[in-house]
């Protein structure tokens, strides 16, 4: 499997949309190399997990077609996960599909944002290119070659947020962002269905800041906890790629903060435009 990482940034974006702290007062003197847009990845150039505001962007910049794309998987509905007013564009006059139907699977929440969204403007010839498909978490099911497990994730109580679990043809993939520390009944599950994972991305959104048992987010240190209990359950081994992203201003993620982190815990920090192959 190969899986790029086209945005690698928290909510507010790397420097942050209005922000004149000095942390993003430097980034913007440093240059595009610290700059981090919001999170996206892809599977195989066929799975995407998310689709922020800067999915046209990311598809400019990296070479996707995002009309090829069959599935997206949607963590939550909060608007840099799921933009989706975009997808009133995917047919009609708006464009040629190369992939005639996206499906698209998200909790309920999610499911109400895209009808909220798309209510003025959806045109009855594009509304077909576009299936919307209600999950839960403790869920499992397939699309095409992929199994896909869900989880909830620790990131509030207003919706069944979801982590991700892909997997094809051997191969394994864990979607651990945006949470907080996950409970033991989440972890069992995952277990209980035979996860075995090859790479993991954590929320690494506080960086070197430490989270609480309640915070929605982790920094390295609740990375390493959960790595842990990862391990215990034979979910990830030693031979596991581990990645952290999904990094907030608020962090002060300069890229020799992070190389410094990826040496000391023995990660990759995610980066734009990363792609990794496992």
């Amino acid at each position: 499997m190969k899986i790029r990482y086209l945005g690698t940034g928290a909510a507010e974006g790397i420097p942050a949309m209005f922000c004149s702290c000095d942390f993003c007062k430097k980034v913007r003197e440093l240059g595009e190399g610290e700059f981090r847009t919001r999170s996206q990845v892809v599977l195989d150039d066929t799975v995407c997990i998310d689709f922020p505001p800067e999915a046209y962007t990311h598809s400019l910049k990296y070479g996707l077609d995002l009309s090829a794309l069959k599935y997206l998987l949607v963590t939550h509905s909060h608007m840099d996960h799921f933009y989706a007013h975009d997808f009133i564009l995917r047919g009609y006059k708006y464009a040629r599909l190369s992939q005639p139907v996206m499906e698209i699977y998200g909790n309920a929440e999610v499911k109400s944002v895209f009808e909220e969204c798309t209510a003025r403007e959806m045109k009855p010839e594009v509304a077909p290119n576009v299936k919307f498909n209600e999950i839960k978490s403790f869920s499992e099911f397939y699309i095409g070659d992929y199994r896909v497990i869900t989880i909830p994730a620790n990131h509030g109580k207003t919706e069944d947020a979801l982590l991700f679990y892909v997997e094809r043809g051997g191969k394994g993939y864990l979607h651990f962002y945006d949470t907080g520390r996950v409970g033991g009944k989440a972890l069992d599950y995952l277990k209980e269905k035979g996860a075995r994972v090859n790479l993991i991305s954590f929320d690494c959104t506080f960086v070197e800041n430490v989270g609480s048992e309640t915070a929605r987010h982790m920094g390295i240190e609740d990375d390493m906890l959960m790595k842990q209990k990862l391990s215990e359950r034979g979910i990830i081994d030693k031979n596991t790629k581990i990645v952290i992203t999904h990094f907030s201003h608020n962090g002060k993620p300069y890229g020799t903060v992070l190389k410094r982190l990826s040496e000391r815990y023995g990660v990759i920090a995610a980066y734009d435009g990363l792609e990794v192959e496992f």
